[in-house]
């Protein structure tokens, strides 16, 4: 799962979602260096990953996907099941996601000093281009994939990606819908105290 998921499955508490938000840039224990709750949030991020990359369902996602995106498949439906979350905000949060975001980069810019290199590197790109909103559009969701693309530094196919989407486009929604149903509910029981 991509940036969003792993936010809006932190729950409210804003540490661990800030941990969980910076921990793709936290090294095997160096999540002890820090606060109980973004401790917590990079453990669960890591929990959703494996979880994430285990799953049946999210294997055949991939599947479908590899004969064009090869090993880059797994970033692709990440970032394509954060599009599905996004565009259908409203089932999963009574907050609607542009006040969601806004308020989680003001925390976001508050909070900076605790941020590890990699994740500082892309804030600013992500409050500019307000990832987590942009992702709602198959056209913002091309856009973020485009990027992807541009910073690989082997080949891959990421910016023709949007089009294997939109041809299987229900396929992959209700992929996403019955997979994130499981997680939401496996996460509800993995971290009870963060609901």
């Amino acid at each position: 799962m991509n940036y969003l998921a792993h936010l809006h499955l932190s729950g409210k508490n804003q540490g661990v979602m800030l941990g969980n938000f910076m921990a793709d840039g936290i090294r095997g224990e160096q999540y002890l260096d820090y606060p109980e709750a973004l401790q917590r949030g990079i453990l669960m991020h890591r929990w959703i990953d494996q979880f994430t990359d285990q799953h049946p369902i999210v294997r055949q996602s991939k599947k479908r996907l590899f004969p064009s995106q090869g090993h880059y498949a797994a970033v692709v439906v990440d970032m394509m099941y954060d599009h599905f979350l996004a565009k259908n905000w409203m089932q999963f949060s009574d907050t609607p996601l542009e006040i969601y975001a806004q308020t989680f980069y003001a925390y976001l810019d508050q909070n900076t000093d605790l941020l590890p290199h990699r994740i500082l590197h892309l804030k600013p790109f992500l409050i500019k281009q307000n990832w987590l909103v942009a992702y709602s559009s198959t056209d913002g969701l091309h856009r973020a994939l485009k990027g992807m693309h541009s910073r690989t530094s082997h080949h891959s196919n990421m910016d023709t990606a949007v089009v294997e989407i939109i041809k299987d486009y229900d396929i992959y929604y209700n992929e996403f819908s019955a997979f994130y149903n499981d997680l939401e509910t496996q996460a509800l029981k993995e971290w009870p105290h963060l609901h």
